[in-house]
């Protein structure tokens, strides 16, 4: 989903790939300011049908793909990396019993736990030594001064790499990407420059056929996901917010119930689940409805077999210690690709609630959306964590031009809250853009050039309407943010949206609709 602009946002989002502001210094243009908010000017503030097939396939198809009947077998195949994650985690894997100790990540004494375990080569384009994208630059405004000077010529270069991929022009992008190489040798200096260097590593990653996320992760890799998550968690609200405005909109849609089914297409490491199962068993005794019965369907990739076991065995001993009754199922993106709900066990008496992510969309499209009404949803709620990039772009310069504007808000937002917050120095916020913020850049600049509806449309198309959150979801997100005390964030309003905001542009934005 794209986080919904005024049209000032719009244009202003298009000051990084006009690379007009000048230089009131030299009077060169393009100018490239020192700050993120210089590149934004002036925004205005925040204010049914299915595949055909015998249906003893379909069963034999769910029964040999989902995750839940075979995990067995994947996760034998890697049981001595599963030991190690044990030994890293400080957990005891006993194969007859559940891990012992759930990982929360909390972000107080005073709030709810988190918890996780968490072409051909065209000359006419190329033009000698590092002088920018000079065909971009009026005739009136170079003055045969060469921009390179100012020192951000790497913005330009980044979207002239990009827009390689859209003319095929494959040895331009390799000459290009060599420069980049030497401009942007790691990812130090300023949040924009950081950002330039992880979306550098993205394009070159599909200049080169070598794409880290899609194979499974070692578990060194997981238990350092796991420690990002939680750094992640521990010094900036995003994560606080996202998952407590889901879980409202989940909750406030229930009426009470205590039988739930919810299907999670980006259930991550799990950590939204813990504090949902707390306020579900506090508000089942407060109604002394008896014991509340949870089952969570999770859209998962193949290659997440190991954290889907972990997220399994930790949210079953949460369940047990709350004394909730709970089942989770794991379906693969294939499987559900090929069935849509099919892939899904539904049973009577259960409300459902869907809880819908930008990754699904980059996997599956929005197709499925027209068989929602089937499984008759309480909610469908969606948490848009990435902007811009969230439902991907026709365009590779496009998406490198939104990519930078939001991920350099987010790295700004993180020094800031960092700083603020007393957090550790740079070891950690390495950690969180290699493991946390890196693999959604990848995915985003990956899934680029694909033709897609924009989400709000497909939801609509689909039936849907959206509906407001509530008040009390809307001063628990309040109160939460204030508990952390970072100053630049806020809550804000768009249309019926909660957003989390950094000053005036917008980092997260939750969404509930209904038939």
């Amino acid at each position: 989903m794209k986080v919904p602009f005024t049209a000032n946002d719009q244009n202003n989002s298009k000051s990084i790939e006009r690379n007009a502001n000048r230089n009131p210094a030299t009077g060169c243009s393009p100018y490239e300011p020192k700050s993120v908010l210089e590149l934004r000017g002036s925004p205005s503030p925040v204010t049914d049908q299915k595949p055909t097939s015998n249906s003893n396939t379909d069963n034999n198809i769910v029964g040999s793909l989902q995750l839940e009947d075979q995990d067995h077998v994947l996760i034998n195949q890697n049981l001595e990396d599963w030991d190690s994650l044990m030994r890293e985690l400080g957990l005891h894997d006993d194969s007859t019993a559940p891990v012992s100790k759930p990982i929360i990540i909390s972000q107080s004494e005073n709030t709810l736990p988190e918890f996780s375990t968490v072409s051909n080569f065209d000359s006419t384009q190329f033009v000698p030594g590092d002088f920018g994208l000079l065909s971009d630059v009026p005739a009136g405004d170079f003055n045969g001064c060469n921009w390179i000077n100012v020192g951000f010529d790497y913005v330009d270069e980044l979207i002239r790499l990009a827009e390689c991929f859209e003319t095929n022009s494959i040895q331009l992008g390799q000459v290009i990407l060599a420069r980049l190489n030497q401009r942007l040798r790691s990812p130090t200096g300023k949040p924009l420059q950081r950002a330039a260097f992880y979306f550098k590593e993205a394009l070159q990653s599909l200049l080169t056929g070598s794409n880290p996320i899609t194979r499974p992760a070692t578990s060194s890799e997981i238990v350092q996901t796991i420690k990002a998550q939680k750094t992640f968690a521990g010094i900036s609200p995003i994560t606080m917010f996202s998952s407590f405005t889901a879980n409202q909109a989940v909750l406030d849609a229930l009426e009470g119930s205590i039988r739930v089914h919810v299907i999670d297409f980006d259930i991550g490491l799990g950590g939204h689940w813990a504090s949902f199962m707390r306020e579900l068993t506090e508000k089942a005794d407060s109604r002394k409805g008896g014991l509340p019965i949870l089952r969570i369907s999770a859209i998962v990739p193949e290659e997440h077999a190991m954290e889907s076991r972990l997220i399994r065995e930790n949210l079953a001993q949460f369940a047990r210690e709350l004394n909730i009754r709970f089942e989770i199922e794991f379906v693969l993106i294939r499987t559900f690709e090929y069935l849509s709900f099919k892939s899904i066990k539904f049973m009577d008496g259960e409300k459902v609630a869907v809880l819908l992510s930008p990754a699904i969309f980059r996997h599956v499209g929005s197709g499925f959306l027209n068989d929602l009404r089937q499984v008759s949803p309480q909610v469908v709620v969606h948490v848009d964590v990435e902007g811009p990039m969230g439902f991907g772009s026709p365009s590779y310069r496009q998406t490198v031009i939104d990519g930078l504007e939001f991920y350099s808000t987010l790295l700004e937002s993180l020094e800031a809250a960092n700083f603020d917050g007393g957090g550790g120095g740079g070891d950690h916020m390495q950690r969180i853009e290699t493991f946390v913020l890196f693999p959604k850049i990848m995915e985003g600049v990956e899934a680029a050039g694909r033709c897609a509806t924009p989400l709000r449309e497909a939801l609509v198309v689909a039936g849907l309407r959206q509906v407001g959150l509530s008040q009390f979801a809307e001063f628990q997100a309040e109160f939460l943010l204030r508990k952390v005390e970072v100053r630049g964030f806020h809550v804000a309003k768009r249309q019926a949206e909660m957003l989390l905001c950094w000053h005036d542009r917008p980092l997260v934005a939750t969404s509930a609709w209904r038939y």
